[in-house]
């Protein structure tokens, strides 16, 4: 039992806590009288219901003793944060964070400088929020050293301890509790977490680019990513300078998505969120080190262009909105009907709209039909003049809603030479 009454629920029946390779790594801890418990997002995860993926390990041996323990049994371990009290132990191609239980003495960021310990409530207490400092017996025994259980069954995010201590020992815990708001969280932010993100949030300016990316797209994406977003900009939390939120445009591009059968697409979301105009997303690539295709992705959807028209069924017809596709390409009609849709007055389920953006399943833009060679067979000396005539020649193919018989291809091929003049 908890301290309020409730009783946790066992993991005995999780299928990733009984698969062999789990049962191994915490049966060779314990053989050589070592305690060993499994913590933090696969337990939460599996208590609600959702995804478990990686499985952390927490254990009383000390990391020398982990290693050698692994190996004696003929398993690969890796000191990947030794110094931190982490083992990676590798079982039949699974891998296993396997960590000392341990205190932090000094916190730096994402580093800190730690000692061991025997203690689990000791362990716990050097946790982010309480529904993280949960672990589960081999057996499925669930140990709640902190009461994180009822605040995961109410859906509650919360800092262990006193939010200031926490968020001073690693500012990102203020972006994690709206992320994780977003993915786990029930009704309103804690009261009193929020306070403490939005008294201390000038710590995020000193964060790594690549640290808020992360955090923030993970948000962006979560089932709660509306909630949390109004909750950051009410706090006055994110620092985008210059940059103006549409919180509309989002809402309705996650309405689109989801009428759509789609999956939430991050990336997108933050360019209906905060991009407008190609300074909006050079600005972002750089505050927040994007990748090359998230930056490309920012890039398309700013600013207007020609080919905007072809995207709304109201103004075009579609055979201008073959022309518009053509001239676009799928990957920037499909970024910008969607975010110039949520920017729109019409209907997040509106099925002109749908239509008009499945336009590449029914065509997909056909390639030139001429090269130079082609040019080049027709007696057109090599040079600028090759591609004035590939260009008269293509807006005569668009214009003429891309024909494909060989003989209105050459004769339209005929015609762009004596239109260019070569």
């Amino acid at each position: 039992m908890t301290a309020d009454g409730t009783k946790p629920a066992g993991l005995r029946q999780a299928t990733w806590l009984s698969r062999p390779e789990t049962q191994t790594v915490l049966r060779l801890l314990e053989q050589a009288g070592h305690q060993a418990r499994v913590v933090g997002g696969s337990v939460r995860n599996a208590l609600m219901g959702t995804a478990v993926k990686d499985i952390d390990i927490a254990t009383t041996a000390l990391p020398e003793e982990t290693m050698r323990l692994a190996r004696a049994a003929g398993f690969t371990a890796h000191p990947t944060g030794i110094e931190h009290g982490t083992v990676t132990i590798v079982v039949d191609h699974l891998p296993f964070e396997v960590t000392t239980l341990r205190r932090d003495i000094e916190t730096f960021g994402r580093h800190a400088r730690v000692t061991f310990t025997k203690d689990w409530a000791e362990d716990a207490r050097r946790r982010d929020f309480t529904i993280n400092a949960l672990y589960c017996g081999r057996d499925g025994t669930l140990f709640d050293p902190l009461g994180g259980y009822p605040d995961l069954v109410a859906r509650r995010v919360r800092f262990i301890g006193a939010p200031h201590d926490r968020i001073r020992e690693d500012y990102l815990r203020i972006l994690r509790f709206f992320r994780f708001f977003a993915e786990y969280g029930h009704g309103s932010p804690d009261p009193a977490g929020l306070a403490a993100c939005a008294a201390m949030r000038s710590g995020i300016a000193h964060l790594s680019g690549e640290r808020i990316r992360a955090e923030l797209l993970r948000l962006l994406a979560a089932p709660r990513a509306i909630d949390a977003v109004a909750a950051l900009i009410g706090a006055d939390i994110l620092d985008v300078e210059h940059l103006s939120f549409d919180q509309r445009a989002m809402g309705r591009l996650a309405a689109i998505e989801a009428g759509l059968g789609r999956a939430p697409d991050a990336v997108l979301r933050l360019a209906a969120l905060l991009v407008t105009q190609p300074a909006d997303a050079r600005h972002l690539k750089e505050r927040l080190r994007l990748s090359s295709a998230e930056a490309d992705t920012l890039a398309r959807v700013a600013g207007a262009r020609p080919e905007d028209r072809g995207l709304d069924p109201e103004a075009t017809d579609e055979r201008h909105a073959r022309a518009a596709l053509y001239r676009s390409g799928t990957a920037a009609w499909d970024a910008r009907g969607l975010v110039l849709w949520a920017r729109s007055h019409a209907d997040t389920e509106d099925a002109a709209r749908r239509q008009r953006l499945a336009l590449p399943e029914r065509w997909p833009p056909p390639p030139l039909p001429v090269s130079g060679r082609d040019v080049l067979a027709l007696g057109i000396a090599p040079g600028p003049g090759v591609g004035e005539v590939i260009r008269a020649f293509e807006a005569w193919w668009i214009a003429e809603d891309f024909p494909n018989d060989p003989a209105r291809i050459a004769a339209g091929l005929a015609a762009a030479v004596a239109t260019a003049g070569a």
